[in-house]
């Protein structure tokens, strides 16, 4: 898996052995000489990954990494820091800004490269949903504040290992933040990740299981293969390690366990979960608020051509029925004009749940606009259609609409039926027939059913 990689340090020698690596294994290399280019060459040039030194004068590659973590055109980019500093201090502060892991100098060319397949595949994985987030943005379903309290918001973690007292010790260190539960069998340790799960923490030494195995059938489960796994190794366990990043394992830490590492990896974890978890939820609605009516909840006007496009044709070739009711809500304009605005929503609202309970269960209504409604019913012959047609006018006009003002109006509705005609027949025909079927009930005198003759 190639990538773009922005390799950053302030001694040329380095930067020189790590950019002959990298394109030894057909990476592309960006390089940096301090921290003030990395940050505009990560912003004009968006690489996959940043190889980061910390020891750097001016800006240092905590500064560096707290920058891109907090602008929004590069806090998706993954940040490795290379140092020749291996205290634990070091490692949490480099951990609290932001980054997503670490390599000591002299840089493990196998490690290396194992840390930079994980993390590519997660980065490709967020520029999909970075899409995502401009197209939530343009359908107004992205509200950056409660992206902010979503990401915040404590977290779901299950820890998975068979050493009870190193599992349960980690359990207790990560519920001083979040709600954690332990489990020592992988099969029921699957069926609970298969909920609202936002971290797992696996042995990856377990001796009572296989844990490469256990991350495998989550990376092969739908319900699981985005669960982000933290691992926990041991230092002789280096070929575990390597396989379980190669399976898909999020990010690791080694035995014995540091409680503040663990938490703060595990916080980065979860907040990341979280935050492609609302990108994923706003495409969602993003995709629902474009084919639905907002005031009525009803589907509307693109939604009925896009099922147009899918009936006609099959409907056409089986030579079975389709029909479609076309309903206008009669003097709607003096609702409006007598009551204001406020009570012509209340009474469309009102109308749609009539609407909604008088059709069948295939039934697909629809509101084009105003006060006109359209329903299209796949199977349904003429009789059917002026059958239902003739329970939604009744269902209309037996009982009052109520308002909020303490008002109560009678309402009725003209209904224009039409039916698909056979060959040749279009979209545009039957919704010609069923308007004109509509005008004829308004001319006859409101509150009833017209079936269109094909």
């Amino acid at each position: 898996m190639s990538a773009r990689v922005l390799v950053v340090d302030d001694m040329p020698a380095n930067v020189r052995l790590l950019q002959a690596r990298l394109e030894a294994e057909y990476y592309e290399v960006l390089v940096a000489h301090n921290g003030a280019d990395a940050l505009r060459l990560a912003r004009t040039e968006q690489p996959d990954i940043v190889l980061l030194d910390v020891m750097m004068p001016e800006l240092d590659g905590y500064e560096v990494t707290r920058q891109l973590k907090s602008d929004p055109e590069t806090r998706h980019i993954p940040v490795i820091l290379v140092t020749a500093l291996d205290g634990r201090d070091d490692r949490l502060s480099g951990l609290e800004a932001g980054a997503d892991d670490f390599l000591n100098k002299p840089v493990d060319e196998v490690m290396l490269f194992a840390r930079l397949k994980a993390l590519v595949r997660l980065k490709l994985m967020f520029d999909e949903l970075r899409q995502r987030e401009v197209s939530g943005r343009k359908a107004g379903v992205f509200d950056p504040a409660q992206l902010q309290r979503q990401i915040e918001a404590v977290g779901n973690v299950l820890v998975i290992d068979d050493n009870e007292r190193q599992g349960m010790r980690m359990l207790r260190q990560l519920g001083r933040t979040h709600r954690c539960a332990f489990e020592t069998d992988p099969q029921k340790a699957q069926k609970i990740a298969s909920g609202r799960v936002d971290l797992l923490v696996l042995n990856l030494t377990a001796k009572s299981f296989d844990p490469l195995r256990f991350v495998a059938h989550l990376r092969s489960t739908e319900a699981t293969r985005q669960t982000p796994v933290l691992g926990v190794y041991s230092a002789e366990g280096r070929d575990i390690l390597l396989k379980a990043l190669e399976l898909g394992v999020n990010d690791a830490l080694p035995r014995p366990v540091d409680a503040q590492e663990l938490i703060a990896r595990a916080h980065t974890q979860i907040r990341r979960k979280r935050y492609a978890d609302y990108l994923r939820n706003s495409l969602d609605r993003s995709l629902e608020l474009s084919v639905t009516d907002p005031l009525t909840g009803l589907n509307n006007r693109r939604y009925m051509d896009m099922q147009f496009i899918n009936l006609l044709p099959r409907h056409l070739k089986a030579g079975e029925p389709l029909s479609l009711l076309m309903l206008d809500i009669d003097y709607f304009k003096r609702v409006n004009d007598s009551y204001g605005h406020d009570a012509g929503d209340e009474v469309l609202k009102e109308f749609s749940r009539r609407l909604t309970q008088s059709v069948r269960a295939v039934d697909m209504p629809c509101r084009l606009g105003g006060e006109e409604f359209v329903v299209l019913m796949p199977g349904a012959d003429s009789e059917d259609a002026r059958h239902i047609a003739e329970r939604v006018r009744l269902q209309v006009a037996s009982a009052a609409f109520n308002l909020s003002t303490g008002h109560a109006l009678n309402i009725t509705v003209s209904v224009g039926v039409s039916t698909l005609s056979g060959t040749g027949d279009s979209a545009e025909g039957l919704l010609k027939r069923a308007d004109e079927a509509v005008y004829e009930a308004k001319q006859g005198g409101r509150n009833r059913v017209i079936l269109h003759a094909a």
